[in-house]
């Protein structure tokens, strides 16, 4: 007994030691949902249609199935139908938090705001999306419930780092909550995540304008005026501006951009009305007579450029820059705009181009050094994008999203040290970044440095508890330095995160098992065959514990009911054959006897002839007579 004890000590020790990913005997709607909560984490079209069928194979009439229904209607704008497959999931599994936060998602995109808020809540109970805290946020924005608002839109920034339109929310809560400076953080933020973002530039302008500060304001919405030329609201404002400035054309030129434009002289009006021109085309025919009076102006063409590409006359505007440009135009935004017209055609080789003759003209074109970084990683030419992020990180350094794409893009070439010095410039403006946190831990671990990496990994799990990347790697540390006690916590909060996840329920049953402490492994083991009848390796588990405290009967029939649910175990089958040579001690002891004496009679009689050929040799050369009869007691075999 006592060697099958250190035998069941030696293999709980083993099973703890090789990690956590052991499998179970299959469940098909069991592994459906499994597949379906790992749906939204696919990026690839193909690997998520066979992630769906695969979904609808195992289980057709399931709750997972109902979800995948769901989503593909969404994709197709049916969004009626999809509620009603939301609902149809959340019928027969009514904690499906995803199905929950899913249709949140569509009530509020109705304007239901009150069912909306229900099903958001019950998503976020148990699955801390992001998107759902921002419809959240929405909802209490119109609600004015300012506080609740702050509250999501902060949570929902803390994994959307690229959406402007979190950022921009906060924001606007901040403003009317009458906070100015947190506002401006806010669209600061937004104007980081996305350089185009119109609202942010016009935030920004506002809040200068605000303080009175002139000349910033009139600066951003210059830049706002590059990134989105086509806003109405920027070139109003700057149309205003240059208006109190005194500068009467520049004025003009951008109320009629903006849709506003000079209003004409009562005598005029009756010949505005009889050509029936828009201030807009009356300023496109006067460009165009004053290009034909002088063909080399580039100014009459970069301002026909610019009018068309407000107006979303985008071939038309192509071809004013084009001719710009070939009379060698010097307005590095020209080809900004230029390649960011050939982008949005799809005509990226003629995007490059534009965006290398603006960086020429202008090596400080900052939206140019970004625009074809971006093109160069979407290629995947990593070292060119580099180079690019890095030039136009010299002219914006508080620029977090392009530190952590260039962060990435020296992880991917193995240069760790550049790659945290640019994790850690993104954590200094950015602390709460839970993908930026994970991926410095990770790079920390691998140097070896693993006190900054347990850092790391646990505030990249504070900010997300889901995050099973950070969880899995910090186990994994805790598992080499054999701190127990950690992996004990990380398991516990890994049961209340997914309390109905069998496997959970057995990882943690090991971790008490090896501690000995065997009362909570058998309550843990008991969850997981409750959730899970038949969880082989926690039924096998349960059994070794049953062997372990001297209830052999039950440790019988739990193994069999683990042999029974898979009969692959090999452990299974020797703790069985452990018991029942417990149970019937005395057979094979005989057996072993019955073969002793064979052996042992097979011996004597070798040892006899073998000692008889000694004793008759030395007899018979000394001329003594032979013995022939019974040896010496003192040379008997012993029995």
């Amino acid at each position: 007994m006592k060697i099958l004890k250190t035998y069941l000590l030696l293999a709980s020790a083993t099973l703890l030691l090789t990690g956590f990913n052991w499998g179970f005997g299959s469940d098909p709607c069991k592994e459906a949902l499994e597949i379906a909560g790992t749906l939204h984490t696919i990026r690839d079209n193909t690997q998520m249609r066979q992630a769906e069928a695969k979904i609808i194979t195992q289980c057709p009439n399931g709750p997972a199935a109902h979800f995948v229904n769901a989503l593909q209607l969404e994709r197709m704008g049916n969004f009626d139908n999809a509620i009603e497959e939301y609902r149809r999931a959340l019928q027969q599994l009514p904690s499906f938090a995803r199905a929950s936060g899913n249709l949140g998602l569509l009530y509020a995109q109705k304007g239901m705001n009150d069912e909306a808020s229900v099903e958001l809540a019950r998503g976020l109970a148990s699955i801390q999306n992001p998107h759902y805290h921002k419809a959240l946020a929405r909802i209490f924005v119109s609600q004015k419930v300012y506080p609740l608002a702050v509250y999501h839109y902060t949570e929902a920034g803390r994994v959307l780092t690229t959406d402007s339109s979190v950022f921009i929310g906060l924001a606007e809560v901040f403003t009317a909550l009458n906070q100015p400076d947190k506002a401006l953080e806010g669209y600061l933020r937004a104007l980081s995540a996305d350089p185009a973002s119109a609202q942010a530039h016009i935030g920004i302008a506002a809040y200068h304008l605000q303080r009175g500060e002139l000349d910033k304001a009139l600066e951003q919405l210059k830049r706002g005026e590059v990134a989105a030329p086509q806003n109405r609201e920027i070139h109003l404002m700057l149309g205003d501006m240059y208006k109190k400035r005194g500068d009467a054309k520049l004025a003009d030129y951008h109320l009629l951009l903006g849709g506003k434009g000079r209003p004409a002289p009562e005598s005029n009006k009756p010949a505005v009305i009889q050509d029936g021109l828009s201030a807009v085309d009356r300023e496109i025919v006067n460009l165009k007579a004053s290009i034909k009076e002088h063909p080399e102006d580039t100014l009459s063409y970069e301002k026909l450029g610019h009018i068309y590409r407000a107006a979303g006359k985008d071939a038309e505007a192509i071809d004013a820059y084009r001719e710009a440009a070939h009379r060698n135009s010097t307005n590095s935004d020209l080809y900004l705009n230029l390649g960011s017209l050939y982008e949005k055609k799809g005509q990226t080789d003629e995007a490059v181009v534009a965006y290398k003759r603006a960086i020429s003209v202008n090596p400080a074109n900052a939206e140019a050094h970004l625009r074809l970084g971006e093109i160069r990683f979407a290629r995947g030419l990593f070292q060119d994008a580099a180079e690019q992020y890095s030039a136009f990180l010299k002219l914006r350094p508080e620029s977090p999203d392009i530190h952590l794409k260039l962060g990435r893009i020296y992880s991917k070439n193995r240069e760790g040290d550049l790659a945290i010095a640019s994790y850690s410039f993104v954590l200094a403006y950015s602390p709460n970044d839970g993908d930026a946190n994970r991926e410095i831990a990770a790079l920390y671990a691998k140097k070896g440095e693993s006190e900054k990496a347990l850092l790391h990994y646990k505030k990249a799990l504070a900010i997300q508890k889901n995050d099973a990347e950070a969880r899995n790697a910090l186990i994994s540390i805790y598992v080499k330095n054999k701190q127990y006690d950690e992996i004990m916590i990380l398991l516990k909060e890994t049961v209340e995160l997914n309390p109905d996840d069998s496997v959970n329920h057995y990882k943690l049953g090991l971790i008490y098992d090896f501690k000995k402490e065997y009362g909570n492994a058998e309550v843990s083991y008991k969850k997981a065959v409750e959730l899970k009848p038949d969880n082989a390796r926690a039924l096998n588990a349960l059994g070794r514990l049953y062997m372990k405290t001297d209830r052999l009967p039950e440790a019988k029939e739990t193994l069999e009911a683990a042999k029974k649910a898979d009969p692959t175990l090999e452990e299974t089958a020797v703790l069985l054959n452990n018991i029942r040579n417990e149970f019937n001690p005395e057979p094979r002891k005989i057996t072993k006897g019955k073969k002793g004496k064979a052996k042992k009679s097979l011996k004597s009689k070798k040892s006899s002839k073998s000692k008889k050929s000694v004793k008759t040799k030395p007899a018979s050369a000394k001329g003594a007579p032979v013995n022939k009869g019974k040896t010496a007691p003192a040379q008997k075999e012993k029995p």
